[in-house]
């Protein structure tokens, strides 16, 4: 199994405030998508149910929410009841990738075991008023490429740039 991050952050490594997403930017939402179609997508149940109905599942993409709820339904994704559980499930997965893709407690509990080969993420030019926040780690155990550079225009009220980062 190869396993993948998608995030998109501050400079303070702010990732969201009230269950929602601090900016709007059409370029890195469709990076996502091209980025995460046709592979498998984990996230957190608040991170799941902040994304619009229409769009949940994510489309084209084998969705896995992680919840404590007993019960809880997402129809057509995959419910676990713990990141153990749910790597489990995925480990002889080869032919595409798992991302995990948020909330803030996924991204802490999956960066604290040190599993990830791959992480991409969105840097954005800015500081903005989060109550989420990605975890710090060590740039020194990555490789890092930039992958799209983003400058501010009519679309974008700020500039970003998304770099994958590689185990070394």
């Amino acid at each position: 199994m190869k396993l993948s991050l998608i995030v998109a952050m501050d400079k303070n490594f702010g990732i969201g405030k009230d269950n929602d997403l601090l900016w709007k930017l059409p370029a890195d939402m469709k990076f996502f998508k091209e980025t995460s179609t046709g592979h498998v997508v984990i996230t957190g149940r608040k991170n799941y149910e902040s994304i619009p109905e229409k769009f949940r599942p994510l489309p084209n993409r084998e969705n896995a929410v992680l919840t404590h709820q007993i019960g809880y339904q997402a129809p057509g994704a995959h419910v676990f009841f713990s990141l153990t559980e749910c790597l489990e499930f995925y480990k002889n997965e080869t032919e595409r990738t798992v991302f995990i893709i948020g909330g803030g407690q996924i991204y802490a509990e999956v960066m604290q075991r040190n599993i990830l080969q791959e992480m991409y993420i969105t840097q954005v030019d800015g500081v903005f008023d989060a109550d989420t926040f990605f975890p710090k780690f060590s740039e020194s155990e990555w490789n890092s490429e930039t992958v799209l550079k983003q400058g501010i225009d009519e679309k974008h009220a700020f500039a970003f740039e998304i770099k994958k980062y590689t185990r070394k």
